[in-house]
């Protein structure tokens, strides 16, 4: 009796040291503490937490889900950034207006674009990104993504502890990569206060469409000052002002 205990125990201790390589635990001895603050979506990952040091897939179909996809990250970065560090964001014609992070919490300084010209040098650039251990992490907008080009990614992040962000808009293929996560977001309208003019905060559906030993899910998400918000209500009616209830 006392060996099958052992031995439970034994693979207990070797399920969690796989989890922490892979990111879903927090290294022992890390200096500072990134945790991403997601709310009920952190229930989704093993040990209720948003995994590091890995890469995480955004998927867009459309100008506005991409728009959408980039406020995401902006706010994941945020928190990511907010006890130092740094972040390079990547791509052929990023999209993105800079001046706007600051809402999602990214300090100006803290944040670096870089402009590749050409597709084919883009993948390149992006692995010796997250290789770059001064960096906390990198966003890459990249569209095609192949297996084994992904698992060269995955083998960059996991000797340099960086997290990856790949965004990738409008992809013709949507095979299995090695990446921990696979995230759609989509807009919804914004609600404005009871009273007041003008739009509410920015509001979306994400879709947390695979996780590496987790389980998958779907949430109405609000992001303010205070930080994500869980949307109980499931009706979106534009420009309707109605008092909103959170989880």
């Amino acid at each position: 009796m006392k060996l099958k205990c052992d031995k439970i125990e034994r693979m207990r201790q070797l399920r969690r040291e796989v989890m922490a390589l892979e990111g879903f635990l927090p290294s022992k001895g890390k200096e500072v503490d990134r945790r991403v603050q997601l709310g009920p979506m952190e229930e989704a990952f093993p040990e209720q937490a948003f995994p590091l040091g890995v890469n995480h897939e955004f998927i867009s179909n459309t100008a506005s889900e991409a728009a959408s996809t980039q406020g995401f990250l902006a706010a994941i970065l945020g928190m990511l950034l907010q006890k130092g560090g740094y972040c390079l964001w990547l791509g052929i014609r990023p999209q993105v207006f800079p001046p706007a992070l600051k809402q999602f919490g990214v300090a100006p300084d803290r944040l670096v674009f870089v402009n590749v010209p050409r597709e084919k040098d883009l993948l390149w650039t992006l692995e010796q990104a997250l290789s770059c251990e001064a960096l906390v992490a990198v966003v890459g907008e990249i569209r095609e993504l192949g297996f084994s080009e992904s698992q060269r990614l995955q083998l960059a992040v996991e000797r340099s502890r960086v997290t990856g962000l790949l965004h990738r808009h409008r992809p013709v293929s949507l095979h299995a990569l090695a990446c921990a996560t696979r995230w759609k977001v989509v807009p919804l309208p914004s609600r404005p206060e009871a009273g007041m003019p003008g739009l509410g905060f920015p509001t979306w559906k994400v879709e947390l469409l695979k996780v590496r030993n987790g389980r998958p899910g779907n949430w109405q998400m609000e992001w303010s000052a205070e930080g994500f918000q869980h949307i109980i209500h499931e009706e979106n009616v534009p420009n309707k002002p109605k008092e909103r209830r959170y989880a």
